[in-house]
């Protein structure tokens, strides 16, 4: 067991936060590796771009419905025990994926996949906090985002390669090898950081109680929703970028992805430029600052939408100002809600990833019912979640200590 340090190691990337960055890489190497397949996927099983927009919204279903069953279980047993079921069941579930013989299939077995790969999610952030203080955990988050990030730039390209070459559902057995590495990984790399003075009782009611007092934190609740109304963004281009780049701007879908890796270059960028302004700057200036980012860019892309006037270029720098953003954003706002919350950060980290990917579902099943075939619903989309952020995070604020 590795006690809680104020500094980080002195390595850039310690063993651990590789692990926990690889843990984390789990949510956008399923959602992004098989984005490019969405036209193949609705030919091949017969049906149309909107249900197979919703096996990614099923996907996000179960990575919200799981983190709050594996809080409370990594802060009973350890970080290590969940992740064995977790990524256990995620590979069975990838191979069902690529046994699929129609669409609801695939929907079931995307949200089996997500219910095991969440754990990934939950136990990280746990982990940073059971090791780091809120200063040094935002570091942590935006260095852990330099390498996570590296998946939504590679896992496209990869995927479009995988589809070309051996289509789609060859992309799904990729993930279930991943599972298997990712568990010698976690087995023979990973040290267990929670401390056994720490382990709390897995009582219900104490469960409960536990959920609820989270839920009535001003601070926590507060900065836990900006980051997931941003993600909501983020999970509304995920879900209507297919469409509109390549459907109505003509992107052939072997060049979507190094549109969706411009982006997320830009999220790698700002997070290291972000772990620099931590250093001498608090926390909540900097994302106060940052959370204009998405508002903006919301803003200006539905504006243009709406009025017929929204070119392909404007399109795209809205999406990259948008999604650039969450480098500063997610990293802050992680830390500042679980900087109180270390005798029960297993739990915290599950109700705050709850919290994130459901606003996620509901922006992203949002653009897929409200499709149209025109790119309005995900720009309104988009500029209700980033003007969301911008008043979640004042209401956290006015639970903010001065500690930070």
């Amino acid at each position: 067991m590795t006690s809680k340090t104020s500094a980080p190691a002195s390595a850039r990337f310690p063993l651990w936060l590789l692990v926990c960055a690889s843990l984390t890489a789990i949510a956008p190497l399923s959602i992004d590796m098989y984005l490019p397949a969405f036209p193949a996927l609705a030919a091949d099983l017969h049906t149309d771009i909107g249900q197979v927009q919703l096996t990614l919204g099923t996907f996000l279903v179960g990575l919200a419905l799981g983190q709050a069953f594996y809080g409370p279980v990594s802060d009973r047993f350890g970080r290590k025990p969940p992740l064995y079921v977790g990524l256990t069941l995620y590979g069975v579930a990838a191979a069902g994926c690529a046994l699929a013989a129609d669409v609801e299939a695939l929907m079931l077995w995307r949200f089996l996949q997500a219910l095991g790969g969440c754990t990934g999610l939950v136990v990280s952030r746990a982990v940073i906090r059971d090791r780091l203080e809120a200063r040094e955990s935002a570091r942590a988050f935006s260095s852990l985002m330099l390498v996570m990030g590296l998946a939504p730039i590679l896992a496209p390209l990869i995927g479009g390669a995988v589809l070309a070459s051996a289509g789609w559902r060859a992309i799904f057995w990729i993930h279930c090898g991943a599972a298997v590495l990712l568990l010698w990984f976690v087995h023979s790399r990973m040290e267990e950081s929670l401390d056994p003075q720490r382990r709390r009782t897995l009582h219900p009611g104490t469960v409960l109680r536990g959920y609820w007092e989270l839920l009535r934190d001003r601070e926590f609740l507060g900065y836990s929703l900006s980051a997931g109304c941003v993600q909501g963004g983020m999970f509304a281009y995920i879900a209507g970028s297919p469409f509109v780049l390549i459907e109505l701007h003509g992107i052939d879908p072997s060049h979507y992805g190094f549109v969706f890796g411009a982006n997320a270059f830009g999220l790698i960028a700002m997070s290291q430029v972000n772990a620099r302004l931590v250093r001498t700057r608090a926390l909540d200036d900097v994302l106060r600052v940052a959370l204009l980012a998405p508002c903006l860019a919301g803003l200006v892309l539905a504006g243009a939408e709406l009025l017929g006037v929204a070119p392909l270029p404007l399109l795209l720098c809205c999406f990259f100002v948008f999604l650039a953003g969450l480098g500063c954003i997610t990293p802050n706002a992680s830390a500042l809600a679980l900087s109180r919350q270390s005798h029960r950060a297993g739990t915290a980290s599950a109700l705050m990833g709850t919290l994130q990917f459901g606003f996620g579902t509901l922006a992203g099943a949002a653009v897929s019912v409200w499709h149209d075939g025109t790119a309005l619903p995900l720009a309104v989309v988009m500029a209700i979640c980033g003007s969301g952020a911008v008043l979640l995070r004042r209401y956290g604020r006015a639970g903010l200590q001065p500690a930070h």
